[in-house]
């Protein structure tokens, strides 16, 4: 850092702590004469630094006060990570001199940033209270960006140093090293990239050192953002090197394909606020919040539990020995983010922990939430998870077998390894500055009553020993079948039940695909009519042609827009699904990365049972009651499904239905019976 650099990162600072100064005050601060002062200040100004803002009547002596902009919070951010360099090595070198070993605070690899220990606060994005109501007033000027809830994830864990040593979204350079290396190009370990995607409409009418406004889906102002890299990445190559195979079965994956902005955007980000939750605040804490209370506490040691799930008794049994083993305090830390599809909602589990927190030492015990978008990358994830919880104050993690793994792939195999993601932690864990504690697989010994780690019993061949499946459980649960004590507590059986009353309770979504002409319609009227017959749950039928009049009347069919209006029928669905009813849906939807986006937004709340009507597009045309085969023959209707454009057969329906060689009329009761049977046969609907 130069002298000029350096007198303008106290000038930046002091302008961040008192804006309202008086310039002779801040000379004096800052350790220049006043004319100095005025120089460096003009100076300032003209790099648009820093801006005047008006003062109300009350101080009469002084009409203005100073504040940063955001390319001023983002040159101090940047000024305060090198003098921190410059004063550790000085202190490093001095440390030397006097005791002829190194302090330790420089870590290794020729990095300049401080490998902070768990106690000391570590940067934030954020600017100064009087600064933000500036920038929030000039950034409604900005070109805007509405973030998605996995960016707004990702934001608030920059913003708060969840996510530190970034200081925004990733440039380009930073990308391609994280994907190839797990490292920032400084060198610094960081295996998951964070990326602002946009579309390409929204990424063309930007440039390069434009500032945007980043805002929440209300509209909410969070933060702003300096553009200095936009490129259209490799997602192909992302996947493989992120994830490990370029598989829509896994959820990153599809989501990176069929989700994603075709465009990335990466710059520093200058935080004005956090985003709003309204729910469970007192156990929201930011890294800083949270290393504050150990040092309230005087925790030295504190062991971090990754959670998406319940917990019951087993892992109860494995955090009390992680803690043991570690000699620390236990920090329960779930992800109240964005989790796997058909994970169990974060408000149930929420409710969930806190009915068996006090089975915990509360001397020795907290609870946290995190508010994080999992990508489920296995190895990688597991590494990144270790070092937000190192930014959190954690001395230790507990990783599991096949930790943050997806399930299987599209050949019906595991992703990952069962200890891929150990190894790799186990490897960086020095680097990390965080210990791992080995996930150990509790089990119930009946004769002994309690639960032990698999791999240390001896006797196995001489007990019984039980378990219970993630899958076994939700059974019973649908089902209603007994969960005993040994497995869970009470209180959080409860709270399942209430959340999953048994599946003829549930709500749930039939969804029929299939050319136009096939029946669908039909069937899904005679199939509405029936379930009001047997009545208990109300059902709604969002027919196709009834939707695009009514819901998606400005639509035409695009591409973009059929698959907006199949997205616009799978949220009314998910909605009705979610509050007990059932839902029938009967639109084409040819295209199958929509149908399985459809699916996962209902199976968050309920069945989906997918329902192919297989009727040829030879018989559709055959039939073609409202003569549209006949107009997309002659090219007066485009992209036309089974004509002009392609229809993907489903691959694993719930059930197939056949009408190739059938009079839908005549027969629409034995179709519509077919349904009814495979419902029964899931527990939807209850045997009469």
């Amino acid at each position: 850092m130069t002298n000029e650099e350096e007198a303008l990162f106290r000038l930046l600072r002091q302008v961040n702590l008192t804006p309202r100064a008086s310039q002779r005050d801040m000379a004096q601060a800052v350790g220049v004469s006043l004319g100095r002062f005025n120089g460096l200040l003009k100076s300032a100004m003209t790099s648009g630094f820093i801006q005047t803002s008006d003062l109300d009547g009350s101080d009469r002596r002084k009409r203005v006060a100073y504040v940063l902009t955001h390319r001023g919070a983002t040159e101090q951010a940047r000024l305060t990570d090198h003098f921190l360099a410059r004063k550790f090595a000085e202190y490093d070198a001095l440390h030397a001199e006097l005791t002829g070993t190194s302090s330790g605070y420089v870590p290794p690899n020729n990095r300049t940033t401080l490998m902070q220990n768990n106690l000391a606060p570590i940067p934030e994005l954020y600017v100064s209270y009087d600064s933000a109501q500036k920038l929030k007033v000039e950034a409604g000027d900005l070109t805007s960006h509405d973030l998605t809830p996995r960016q707004i994830c990702d934001l608030e864990l920059l913003m708060n140093g969840g996510f530190n040593p970034l200081k925004g979204f990733l440039s380009e350079a930073d990308y391609d090293s994280v994907v190839d290396t797990m490292r920032l190009t400084t060198g610094e370990l960081w295996p998951m990239p964070i990326t602002l995607d946009v579309s390409e409409d929204f990424a063309s009418g930007l440039e390069i050192g434009q500032d945007i406004a980043l805002r929440d889906q209300e509209g909410v102002i969070l933060a702003t953002m300096t553009i200095t890299d936009r490129w259209e990445p490799n997602k192909a190559k992302e996947a493989e090197k992120v994830f490990g195979a370029d598989d829509d079965a896994h959820p990153a994956v599809n989501y990176l394909h069929n989700q994603a902005g075709k465009i990335y955007l990466g710059g520093p980000v200058t935080g004005i606020q956090q985003p709003v939750h309204y729910d469970f605040r007192a156990r929201r804490d930011t890294p800083n919040e949270l290393r504050a209370y150990f040092r309230k506490m005087g925790w030295r040691k504190v062991v971090a539990f990754q959670t998406r799930n319940p917990l019951h008794r087993a892992h109860q049994e494995l955090t009390f020995r992680a803690a043991r083993e570690a000699q620390a305090n236990l920090l329960i830390h779930p992800v109240v983010g964005l989790t796997k599809p058909g994970d169990v909602d974060h408000f149930t589990r929420v409710r969930c922990y806190e009915a068996v927190l006090d089975k915990y030492p509360a001397s020795t015990t907290s609870m946290s939430l995190l508010n994080l978008a999992m990508r489920m990358a296995g190895p990688r994830e597991a590494v990144w998870h270790g070092l937000i919880r190192k930014n959190h104050g954690c001395t230790h993690f507990i990783v599991g077998r096949d930790h943050a793994g997806p399930g299987s792939n599209s050949a019906g195999e595991d992703f990952y390894g069962p200890y891929d993601a150990q190894d790799l932690f186990r490897e960086h864990q020095e680097e990390m500055g965080i210990e791992m504690v080995d996930f150990k697989h509790m089990v119930w010994v009946d004769e002994r009553a309690q639960y032990e780690a698999i791999d240390e019993i001896e006797d196995k061949d001489k007990v019984t020993i039980l378990n219970i499946s993630g899958t076994e459980l939700r059974r019973r649960l649908a089902e209603g079948l007994e969960i005993p004590e040994w497995f869970s507590f009470p209180e959080v059986v409860k709270e399942l039940r209430r959340t999953k009353p048994p599946r003829s309770k549930q709500g749930f979504t039939v969804f029929f695909t299939g050319f136009s002409g096939s029946g669908k319609s039909t069937i899904a009227n005679a199939l509405m009519v029936k379930l009001m017959e047997m009545g208990g749950r109300p059902v709604t039928l969002l027919d196709g042609d009834i939707v695009r009049k009514n819901l998606s009347s400005e639509l035409g069919f695009s591409k973009e827009h059929r698959d907006l209006n199949i997205r616009r029928i799978g949220y009314v669905a998910s909605e009705i699904t979610k509050n007990g009813g059932i839902a029938i849906c009967a639109p084409i939807a040819p295209y199958a990365t929509t149908r399985r986006a459809v699916r996962e937004d209902i199976e968050s709340f309920g069945a989906f049972v997918e329902v192919h009507v297989a009727t040829s597009i030879e018989e559709c045309e055959r039939r073609d009651r409202k003569g549209l085969y006949k107009l997309a023959r002659e090219g007066k209707i485009k992209e036309f499904t089974g004509i002009s454009d392609p229809y993907d057969v489903p691959v694993d329906p719930e059930l197939r239905v056949e009408t190739e060689n059938v009079d839908v009329d005549v027969d629409v009761d034995n179709c519509a019976h077919q349904v009814l049977l495979k419902l029964e046969s899931m527990g939807l609907i209850a045997a009469e």
